[in-house]
């Protein structure tokens, strides 16, 4: 069967209801406050990897961005005020950063949206099926260095997997894949939508890196302008 014949595999159409059985306070530290007002979505695409197995839609932020320049990140943006809600969002700026089709697309459902304290944002993550996946381009290079097809089955390689070290004590989790260093919000998220799919394997959780100097700089820079 042909990738983009293939339906989506059962770990991923039963992700909403394996979020809707945990504990609601699983979700409720992160929900954002009501009267926030920057929200935007980001658009959780998984596809037919060319060879079998899965693949996930992700991009490398441009270093010439004012903000988490060089992180990376899963397309998505700002919900307008046009938008028909976060899945339009996501849909629309998927389009518009990497040229998917949203006609290409089934969504599976919603996260519970999160807030990021640093930047106030809060954000919907979308679960999605790339019914027509290909290559990847680049739409908007004033907003995307790179876009990867990134395979599950090497995010999920213990051998790729480590503890991000940042300033000012952080410690989060990391992935090595396709030569993109991933940390942060994405990785985080990433994490737990393995780990709720079933699909992470266990990784020695002592093996520690830096942040590479320049996404380093990138941080501390996000971090002065927000003081």
């Amino acid at each position: 069967m042909a990738e983009h014949d293939r339906p989506p595999p059962a770990w991923l159409t039963a992700l909403p209801d394996r979020v809707a059985e945990l504990d609601p306070e699983y979700f409720a530290m992160f929900a954002p406050p009501p009267e926030v007002a920057k929200r935007s979505a980001v658009l959780i695409l998984f596809g037919g990897a060319p060879g079998g197995g899965e693949d996930v839609l992700l991009t490398e932020r441009s270093y010439d961005l004012r903000s988490h320049a060089g992180q990376v990140s899963f397309p998505g943006g700002r919900i307008d005020p046009e938008d028909d809600g976060p899945v339009a969002a996501a849909l629309r700026e998927t389009w518009e950063e990497v040229g998917v089709e949203p006609s290409g697309v089934e969504v599976v459902g919603e996260l519970p949206g999160l807030f990021l304290q640093p930047s106030g944002n809060a954000v919907t993550p979308v679960l999605a099926w790339w019914r027509h996946p290909c290559t990847p381009d680049i739409a908007s290079h004033l907003e995307v260095a790179r876009v990867v097809r990134a395979r599950v089955d090497e995010l999920v390689d213990p051998a790729r997997r480590f503890t991000v070290i940042g300033p000012s004590g952080y410690r989060g989790p990391g992935f090595d894949v396709d030569g993109l260093f991933v940390w942060g919000f994405t990785a985080k998220l990433l994490e737990a939508v393995l780990d709720l799919a079933e699909l992470s394997r266990p990784w020695d959780e002592s093996l520690t890196r830096p942040l590479p100097q320049e996404m380093l700089t990138a941080a501390l820079r996000d971090r002065s302008r927000r003081q």
